[in-house]
């Protein structure tokens, strides 16, 4: 491996990317999507790169590129692809139709906050924690008007629920889904997360729980059908993670390929129910488009995904996660930096974090990836700000639901975490 980390090329691409990772921090602040900045970076510190290999008589950046690209291409049409689905999921009223039944159920506060959050961990692992957080914190934000004593203890089970149940799945986060792609936890062996994820879940909703607001939320609901060809979507959509999860455990086959064939089946069932839309007299905007959900994609994730790749794996070129993998897994031990990996990822995002550990690849066993990919994922909940879910539902009730009011839960949502930590040494131990 190339060494540049006391070169010119090496401090200015450290510098540009510390500089790009605060503007990510301040997006909310600065209103400047998280794309821009690290996509922009990415692509320089790679030019830094090139012009210092050019200076001194040649190098190798333009073999890693190209195998980067690939691993970049492998999980940019996987996530394109889920995506897409969630978008065509949402057209059809699936979500909303969900949304509805809770409201007109009429639950107390005090069970909506259990179903709520049971909801979100069963949903997360196959509708990816943000999807599944936004959904079920707009439910409680419909039926919880001001009151702040159902809201708030709601809204934190919400996020950690989500994180944790995203995080014993391979397609739940990003973070388990380059685990799994990168052959690190085989499919079967996530299933040893599920007792830690939800233990992880349970202990800070069982300490919020006595403080939830008692009482019956006012008001109802009207009450929403799912479009026709939902159900069939649905069905698809497990039918295709099941093609996903086949083409890489029996044909040995990338997991992208498997749900790029289920894009295309989806594509043949929306020209039928377009077909069928137009049949009945239904508008041309509201006609069922594939293209449309695939327009609706959010592309700023997708390039930021691209973008933090790009510059972590120049950081890797020049040699910087070789230093930091000897201090933190050389120093710590495997199981002490696999715990602070977590609380890494509180504050910077999961996706660096996760795939800064793939390319330093530090000796460990199954079980020790199994223990920094529940870090990863539930470590962000720690703060509002540590995991997309988290900051998706700031954005729901920011009247009622800050930075502040999570924060006053970490101790739980802390308990939580290292119970999880404890689960995973029994059920590996």
């Amino acid at each position: 491996m190339t060494n540049l980390t006391n070169s010119w090329a090496g401090y200015a691409s450290l510098i540009a990317f510390i500089l790009a990772y605060i503007l990510v921090i301040l997006e909310e602040r600065l209103h400047l999507r998280k794309s821009k900045p690290v996509l922009l970076i990415g692509c320089l510190m790679w030019v830094f790169i090139a012009l210092y290999e050019a200076m001194a008589g040649g190098g190798h950046a333009e073999g890693h590129v190209k195998e980067m690209a690939g691993e970049i291409a492998e999980l940019f049409f996987f996530i394109l692809v889920a995506m897409t689905y969630i978008n065509a999921l949402q057209e059809r009223l699936v979500f909303e139709s969900l949304k509805s039944w809770l409201i007109r159920k009429r639950f107390s506060y005090r069970s909506l906050f259990w179903i709520t959050g049971g909801i979100t961990f069963c949903l997360s692992p196959v509708a990816d924690n943000l999807t599944s957080a936004l959904l079920m914190a707009t439910v409680v934000s419909s039926v919880g008007g001001r009151d702040k004593g159902f809201i708030v203890p709601s809204f934190v089970s919400i996020i950690v629920a989500a994180n944790a149940g995203g995080a014993w799945s391979p397609f739940g986060d990003i973070t388990t889904l380059m685990v799994w792609t990168a052959g690190k936890v085989g499919t079967l062996q996530f299933s040893y997360l599920f007792l830690p994820s939800l233990v992880n879940c349970l202990i800070p909703a069982a300490i919020m729980f006595p403080f939830v607001s008692k009482g019956m939320p006012e008001g109802g609901s009207e009450q929403v059908k799912m479009k026709t060809g939902a159900k069939r979507i649905i069905f698809l959509g497990f039918a295709t993670i099941a093609t996903a999860v086949s083409f890489h455990q029996f044909l040995h086959l990338p997991p992208f390929l498997g749900m790029m064939t289920g894009l295309g089946l989806l594509m043949f069932m929306g020209y039928f129910l377009k077909k069928s839309d137009h049949g009945r007299n239904v508008t041309s905007e509201e006609q069922f488009n594939i293209f449309r959900k695939i327009e609706k994609v959010e592309f700023d994730t997708l390039f930021f995904f691209f973008g933090i790749i790009t510059a972590v794996g120049a950081l890797q070129y020049i040699g910087y996660l070789a230093l930091l993998s000897t201090s933190m897994y050389g120093g710590l031990g495997n199981t002490n930096a696999n715990v602070a990996v977590g609380i890494i990822s509180a504050v910077v995002d999961n996706i660096p974090v996760m795939y800064a550990i793939l390319q330093m690849n530090p000796e460990m066993g199954y079980e020790q990836w199994l223990l920094v990919t529940l870090t990863a994922g539930t470590g962000g909940s720690l703060l509002s700000i540590g995991s997309a879910a988290g900051v998706a539902v700031m954005g729901v009730r920011r009247d009622v639901y800050t930075f502040t009011e999570h924060l006053k839960w970490m101790p739980a949502i802390a308990l939580g975490y290292f119970g999880g930590i404890v689960c995973w040494w029994l059920v590996t131990g």
